[in-house]
């Protein structure tokens, strides 16, 4: 039915229409298909593409024969027929459509409408260069929070790390820009082995794909200390560097997995999938106590070192300040 009416349109309304929806249609293919890296959709672009430059060639020509032989565009006159001369009348032109005229409007028109496809999802504030928010974060009013999160000073709670994680860039940045988020938690406890005396906030936002966490642990320990511990623990890849003026290291180890059954009868601990971890000192001084970002399948896959950098460098700035 669509195809039909644009057949029953003049050739200056209907080619230049189909010269705009071809560029744009295969412009964003390719686009789509760069960032997902599959060459398929890649492949149904360049067709577009290539259906369109054929278009722009038909344009051109009629428009040379057009210049050429104006009288050619002219209804050719029937054969003669032998009638009474009429009275001689002023002859009266019609004014013939403008084909510029109907190529830029039709172009004008149709471009705005790309545009707005194109560009619409980037302008959306709730959207903006990312996917939408498919779930939101805990409620950020706390019954009653462990004494350790009074006794330090600047201690941000679980619900705001989960705030400053939840951004529509996080599908993104993590390489996976088609999904939406299915899952956002977050917790105000305290560090194991401890006895309550160490506050540490945590929130996780689960994806398809992957599954992203945001930890930060009031204690002494600096980054320095921290890769020492590494060379007695099962950390693997370490690599230290520095992220927004920070000492920072990098590391894989496996998550722990924990098997619940009917009843609530819980199963033993196990070893989960192997997880990457960047961890970022609260300060440019190291003084003790860091962030931990950490990105982790049920694959077992995470994505490269980049990702999580990019990931570090978007969340940490939107802590509030009082947890530097």
């Amino acid at each position: 039915m669509l195809g039909f009416l644009v057949r029953l349109l003049p050739f200056w309304v209907r080619e230049p229409l189909l010269i705009v929806v071809g560029s744009v249609l295969g412009l964003r293919i390719l686009y789509l298909a760069a960032v997902e890296k599959d060459w398929v959709p890649a492949g149904i672009g360049a067709v577009f593409l290539v259906a369109t430059a054929v278009r722009v060639h038909i344009v051109v020509r009629a428009l040379r024969a057009r210049r050429a032989d104006p009288a050619a565009t002219q209804p050719q006159p029937q054969a003669a027929v032998r009638r009474p001369p009429a009275p001689a009348t002023p002859a009266v032109r019609e004014k013939e459509p403008n084909a510029w005229g109907q190529a830029f409007a039709a172009v004008a028109v149709f471009a705005a409408l790309g545009a707005a496809v194109w560009l619409g999802p980037r302008l959306l504030p709730s959207e903006a260069h990312g996917t939408p928010h498919a779930v939101s974060c805990p409620g950020g009013q706390e019954t009653k929070l462990p004494s350790a999160y009074r006794k330090t000073s600047g201690a941000v709670t679980g619900a705001e790390l989960c705030e400053a994680l939840n951004t529509p860039d996080l599908a993104r940045l993590l390489g996976t820009p088609t999904e939406t988020a299915t899952g956002a938690s977050a917790s105000s406890g305290t560090a194991a082995l401890t006895d309550g005396k160490v506050a540490q906030p945590e929130a996780r936002i689960e994806f398809d794909t992957y599954t992203v966490s945001v930890s930060v642990t009031y204690n002494h320990l600096s980054i320095a200390q921290y890769v020492k511990l590494m060379e007695y623990g099962n950390e693997i890849d370490v690599r230290k560097l520095e992220v927004l003026g920070r000492p920072a290291v990098l590391f894989s180890d496996h998550t722990m997995q924990i098997e619940i059954g009917f009843g609530g009868s819980g199963g033993p601990v196990e070893q989960g999938p192997l997880a990457r971890t960047l961890a970022v000192a609260l300060d440019a001084k190291d003084g003790g106590g860091y962030y931990e970002i950490t990105v982790w399948s049920t694959s077992g896959a995470f994505p490269d070192d980049d990702v999580l950098l990019g990931i570090t460098e978007k969340v940490l700035p939107a802590i509030p300040e009082r947890a530097v």
